[in-house]
C-alpha cells in the first residue's frame, strides 16, 4: 500500500558526493522511521542510515562523518547526503519507510527498488 521511488544514483568520483532521494505514497497515517540500507556485491545487506519521526538520526560506523540521512514531511521524502564518497561505498542502495496506514494498523516496513552508487575512478 506504500510506494517508495528512489533517485539519485550513479557514478562518481572518489571524494565525490551524490544525494539519494526516496519518495513515499500511498496509504501513510504515520511514519515511524524511514532510512538507508545498501547492499554490495556478494555481501548482505547492511544498515546505513535511520532517521526517526523525531529527527533523531542513527548512522552506520562505517558512513559516520561523511553521510547524512535527513527528511521532508511535506513530501514523504528522506534524503541521503553522501559526501567524500568511497570505494567501498559502492553498493545498491535501498530506501526503507516503516510506517501505520490507520491508527489500529501495526506498523509495516516498505522498501524501496534500489538504486545503484558506484565509486570509482
Amino acid at each position: 500500500q506504500v510506494q517508495l521511488v528512489e533517485s539519485g544514483g550513479g557514478l562518481v568520483q572518489p571524494g565525490g558526493s551524490l544525494r539519494l532521494s526516496c519518495a513515499a505514497s500511498g496509504r501513510i497515517f504515520s511514519i515511524n522511521t524511514m532510512g538507508w540500507y545498501r547492499q554490495a556485491p556478494g555481501k548482505q545487506r547492511e544498515f546505513v542510515a535511520l532517521i526517526t519521526s523525531g529527527d533523531i538520526t542513527n548512522y552506520a560506523d562505517s558512513v559516520k562523518g561523511r553521510f547524512t540521512i535527513s527528511r521532508d514531511n511535506a513530501k514523504n521524502t528522506v534524503y541521503l547526503q553522501m559526501n567524500s564518497l568511497k570505494p567501498e561505498d559502492t553498493a545498491v542502495y535501498y530506501c526503507n519507510v516503516n510506517s501505520r496506514s490507520s491508527t489500529w494498523a501495526r506498523p509495516y516496513d516498505y522498501w524501496g527498488q534500489g538504486t545503484q552508487v558506484t565509486v570509482s575512478s
